[in-house]
């Protein structure tokens, strides 16, 4: 327990010393974003289940955002400039917890996130000494979301603490000198520690989640976008709503590069991106057919970024326990 509790203040230092660490203003984080998409992870609906269950949940966002003229982004060995983005995802998730005893108030889960992606991007890029308008759109397979190991800890009947562990595999689609790639082209490791309250009799919910991306090279252009650290939280009030629980609330959260990009294709050098969202959060809970369903929807503003996408989110959770 003790350990544990080290990792996730572990976690929680790096992410601020990142926060409060020197910033460079320049380009950074090839495709403008990284493996993690700001929001996935932020409330009750996204934690580690304490007990036996088989969940299955449908994930949907739709984005638009951009890069104004006077920033350049690397993307797929292009120098974009005036970036705009439209994408559409539809990811299905598959989370088992089996019922094995792992001693005292632990328990574990594994799952799968499978998504589908849709995507315009236009901008205008330099080619041949030249700058030219360009628009590329692409759906199909994104990358496959692996999470083998998922720990909760139940501090009381309110209070739990989880730990887990993500792989972003590299199965969509990406080709070099193509502006819309539904994949990244390159792996992800992500480990990620949280803390959900969520009161039996008050109704309060406060949930905070700490994570930190460590990214391989993208092999075809020799580009190593760095260490992403992001945290981000929930504040909502749940209550009795017709034959269910009914919640709002305010979401948001932080993205901070911590180690800057690297590699041979790198050519716009160390430096660093950074990114800030928040918006109102709904979500209602009930039962149907003697299962939990479970339905949130959130729109997430980002303000003040650097050197990624800024834009705004629409996200909605549909889930089952059975």
């Amino acid at each position: 327990m003790l350990k544990l509790q080290s990792a996730l203040l572990g976690v929680g230092l790096m992410f601020f010393a990142s926060l409060f660490g020197p910033m460079s203003v320049a380009h950074a984080e090839e495709g403008g974003s990284g493996h993690y998409f700001p929001g996935s992870m932020a409330s009750f609906a996204d934690g580690v289940p304490a007990e036996p269950t088989f969940i299955a949940r449908l994930n949907v966002l739709h984005y638009d955002g951009g890069i104004d003229a006077s920033r350049a982004v690397p993307i797929a060995g292009l120098t974009a400039f005036n970036v705009a983005a439209q994408s559409t995802g539809v990811g299905l998730t598959l989370l088992w917890a089996p019922d094995w005893s792992l001693g005292g108030n632990w328990s574990y889960a594994m799952s799968t996130t499978i998504p589908w992606l849709s995507m315009d991007i236009s901008a205008d890029v330099q080619t041949g000494g030249q700058t030219v308008g360009l628009e590329d759109k692409e759906t199909g397979l994104g990358d496959i979301i692996l999470m083998p190991v998922m720990l909760n800890y139940a501090h009381s009947a309110n209070l739990n603490s989880n730990y887990r562990i993500a792989f972003y595999a590299p199965t969509g689609s990406y080709e070099v000198g193509r502006l819309a790639n539904t994949g990244k082209n390159f792996w992800t490791i992500e480990p990620t520690a949280a803390v959900v309250y969520l009161g039996k009799e008050n109704g309060i919910e406060a949930s905070l989640f700490a994570g930190v991306d460590f990214n391989f090279e993208n092999s075809d252009t020799s580009y190593k976008s760095g260490t992403q650290g992001h945290l981000e939280g929930t504040l909502a009030q749940h209550f009795p709503f017709s034959n269910g629980v009914a919640s709002g609330g305010l979401t948001g959260g932080l993205y901070r590069q911590i180690t800057g990009d690297s590699g041979e294709g790198a050519y716009f050098g160390e430096f660093k991106a950074r990114a800030h969202n928040i918006g109102p959060v709904i979500s209602y809970a009930t039962k149907v057919h003697g299962s939990d369903v479970i339905a949130e929807l959130k729109w997430l503003h980002e303000f003040d970024n650097r050197d990624r996408l800024e834009g705004d989110t629409l996200f909605f959770k549909l889930l089952a326990k059975f």
